[in-house]
């Protein structure tokens, strides 16, 4: 009998194909502002550039230097400022926008179905921990129909903390009825996901679509969501 019981997973960049639904939510959303006047850039430079202030902001606002308002906007913003464009009610608006869209997108990587469904078989307890904002991640997950697979999802905003930080790992597994010891987390970000669960005394998987090097040692690392079947 495999000894964990609990599993919790992270969302974004994990199982929701973060990039690919945002670069289709921007190219409507480029086409919609005019943008391609407005910065006078072909979308994919504009992509490319919000891409990394994502990122950027994003690390960020793991490390408590930036709010959740702050993050939403000014990495449109930055982006605009790249292309010489300071408009800092149209970075709002572009937003708000992104925000309502980005939502319904239902892009998931490869196999993320049929592991939940493979690990639900099985009997495991599945739950989310993410750094997402509370009604942006359950609109993600009813759209693309992943809600039905978790018991608990724990969110920042509703656990009054962040990843890597233990004490939502903490409250996430308070919430579950879980012990720590029967219980692993499952997700891309080495800071926030690996480094977080070692933070709680927590066991890992990172989860390394990409490839990435990495200095952190998890208790296991897959490139491909199948390879979860060799671990349960």
């Amino acid at each position: 009998m495999n000894k964990y019981q609990h599993l919790f997973f992270d969302l974004d960049h994990t199982l929701w194909d973060f990039d690919k639904n945002a670069e289709t939510t921007l190219t409507g959303i480029f086409e919609y502002f005019d943008l391609n006047t407005r910065v006078n850039a072909a979308f994919d430079d504009f992509y490319q550039k919000y891409l990394f202030h994502n990122q950027e902001l994003w690390e960020r606002y793991h490390k408590g230097l930036i709010s959740a308002d702050d993050l939403k906007w000014k990495r449109m913003w930055r982006t605009m400022l790249d292309f010489k464009v300071a408009d800092e009610p149209l970075a709002k608006e572009i937003s708000a926008r992104f925000l309502e869209v980005l939502p319904t997108q239902k892009k998931v990587f490869p196999y993320t179905f049929e592991i939940l469904d493979y690990l639900k078989n099985k009997n495991y307890q599945l739950h989310l921990i993410t750094n997402g904002f509370e009604k942006t991640q359950w609109s993600k997950l009813k759209n693309s129909g992943l809600d039905k697979y978790f018991t608990h999802v724990i969110t920042s905003e509703g656990s009054n903390s962040l990843k890597p930080k233990k004490e939502i790992f903490e409250f996430a597994i308070n919430k579950a009825g879980a012990n720590i010891k029967q219980s692993i987390m499952i997700g891309d970000n080495l800071d926030a996901d690996i480094q977080g669960a070692m933070n709680a005394g927590m066991d890992s998987i990172f989860v390394n679509h990409i490839n990435a090097a990495t200095d952190i040692n998890p208790t296991y690392t897959v490139t491909h969501l199948k390879e979860l079947e060799q671990i349960f």
